[in-house]
């Protein structure tokens, strides 16, 4: 089962070169913006979406997977920015959902419609815990 839109793309450019240009905008700002605050994460495309750093753990079928901590999306309506990190036992995203602007958060999931609903930094903070934290709420990492 795969939760995520699937897409026509198969690396992060062809990603964005699909993406009209009011929507490639924003998510290459963004893809700046995450390089930049979290050098240490390597750019990947899993899972039909632009991904930044890795971690490995076990799915609900116990297949050990690389699973992205920062990742993008263009949805329909909005954009989606993912933040796979767990600071005691509560999602990030979550955690600081009240500093990050006009926004839409549900678990490690950031949606929102332009740039400037978004507060950037509280978005470079979460992105520098997520490097000390990836993770799933209730998933085991796998060394």
């Amino acid at each position: 089962m795969n939760m995520f839109k699937p897409v026509n793309a198969k690396s992060v450019r062809e990603y964005f070169d699909l993406l009209p240009k009011e929507r490639r905008e924003p998510i290459e700002f963004l893809d700046n913006l995450i390089k930049k605050t979290a050098p240490s994460f390597k750019q990947n495309f899993l899972y039909n979406m632009p991904g930044y750093g890795s971690f490995k753990y076990k799915n609900y079928k116990k297949e050990t997977i690389d699973w992205p901590i920062v990742a993008l999306a263009s949805q329909k309506n909005y954009i989606s920015l993912y933040i796979c990190a767990v600071e005691d036992g509560e999602y990030i995203a979550e955690k600081y959902k009240n500093l990050l602007g006009k926004v839409s958060v549900g678990r490690s999931c950031i949606r929102f419609k332009k740039i400037e609903d978004l507060n950037l930094e509280t978005l470079k903070k979460i992105i520098k815990l997520a490097e000390k934290s990836p993770g799933l709420v209730g998933a085991k990492a796998v060394e």
